[in-house]
């Protein structure tokens, strides 16, 4: 699977409550400029395993196609890439939710909250990863 065309995209965990309408809320806003794509499905454990490390699934991601920011380090990226008028659109194909945890408790928003604001990795990407 060649990667090269499909970004910028966000990475998140498909299977929590929480990050599933992070990333909706990101969509909505974006308006198709970032592709979306959830850590479970088979297109997420391929960009793990050719561009993200073993911190992968702690955070969610925007990858570039130079850089894959992870947590807090990926928030301006996001932002800049929502107002920007530069960008192609994707198709939205809605994003699915796999929710299998219990995360939609207090404990479960302060628990990812804190794991947002706490957790943050910038990841240079080599020509060779994306092929």
């Amino acid at each position: 699977m060649e990667i090269e065309q499909d970004f910028p995209m966000i990475v998140f965990d498909n299977q929590c409550y929480l990050c599933v309408k992070f990333a909706k809320f990101v969509d909505f806003f974006a308006r198709g400029k970032m592709k979306m794509v959830g850590h479970y499905s088979e297109e997420g454990k391929n960009i793990r395993e050719k561009i993200l490390d073993e911190s992968a699934l702690d955070m969610f991601w925007f990858i570039d196609g130079k850089r894959a920011h992870g947590g807090r380090s990926a928030l301006l990226p996001v932002i800049k890439t929502i107002f920007s008028d530069k960008l192609k659109k994707f198709p939205t194909s809605g994003i699915n939710e796999q929710c299998s945890q219990d995360c939609k408790s207090v404990k479960a928003v302060f628990v990812r909250s804190t794991s947002l604001i706490s957790n943050s990795k910038i990841i240079k990407i080599n020509d060779e990863d994306l092929i």
